[in-house]
C-alpha cells in the first residue's frame, strides 16, 4: 500500500470514528468471507459499519478522537465496528462472538471511555435505546398523568352532583342536614 493510499484510509477510519458513538474492536482468526459478508451485513443492518484494519493505521486514526484510549487494543488480525447506537452493535457483535470461535471482542470505546469485553456483553444485555427512550418518557409522564388524574376527579363529582335530578339533590342536602353538616 502506498503512503497516499495509507493517509487516505487513515483520514477515513478518523472521519468515521469521530462520527461514532461507540467502537467495538474485535479480533478475526480464519473467518472465511461469507462469514466476514454475513458479520458485516448483520452489522450494517444494526446502523454499524464493519472493517479489517491494519494495527498501525488504527493507532494513528483513534488519535485526536474520542477513543483514542482504544491505541492499546490494536494487536493482532484486528477489525473495528463503529456504530452511533452503541447496544444494537454490542447486541451483532456478542451475539456473532458466541455462535462463531472465529471473533473476539478485545474491548470497545463508548463517550470516551475504555469498556472491556465483558463490558460490551453487559452492554448488549441492556434493552434497545429507542426502549430505553420510551420507559424514560413514561416515567416521565406517569406523575403528570397521575396529577391530571387527582385534580378531574373533582371536576367529575360536581358534573355529577350538578348533572342529577333535583329529587336526588333533594335526598342527598336532607341527609346532609340530618347528619349536623
Amino acid at each position: 500500500m502506498k503512503r497516499s493510499q495509507k493517509e487516505d484510509k487513515v483520514a477515513r477510519m478518523q472521519e468515521a470514528f469521530q462520527d461514532a458513538e461507540c467502537l467495538i474492536v474485535v479480533h478475526h482468526k480464519g473467518m472465511t468471507v461469507a462469514q466476514s459478508l454475513d458479520l458485516r451485513r448483520t452489522l450494517r443492518e444494526a446502523g454499524a459499519s464493519f472493517q479489517v484494519t491494519k494495527n498501525r493505521l488504527a493507532r494513528i486514526a483513534v488519535k485526536g478522537t474520542p477513543f483514542e484510549g482504544l491505541e492499546d487494543l490494536f494487536t493482532g488480525p484486528t477489525a473495528v465496528a463503529a456504530a452511533n447506537d452503541p447496544v444494537a452493535v454490542a447486541k451483532v457483535a456478542t451475539e456473532y462472538a458466541k455462535k462463531s470461535d472465529k471473533l473476539d471482542i478485545v474491548g470497545a470505546g463508548l463517550s470516551g471511555r475504555v469498556i472491556d469485553a465483558q463490558g460490551v456483553e453487559a452492554l448488549a444485555k441492556l434493552p434497545p435505546i429507542d426502549e430505553l427512550r420510551a420507559k424514560i418518557l413514561g416515567l416521565l409522564q406517569a406523575p403528570a398523568s397521575k396529577l391530571v388524574g387527582v385534580m378531574e376527579a373533582p371536576a367529575g363529582q360536581l358534573a355529577r352532583v350538578v348533572g342529577a335530578p333535583p329529587s336526588q339533590l333533594a335526598r342527598v342536602f336532607q341527609a346532609y342536614a340530618q347528619s349536623g353538616g
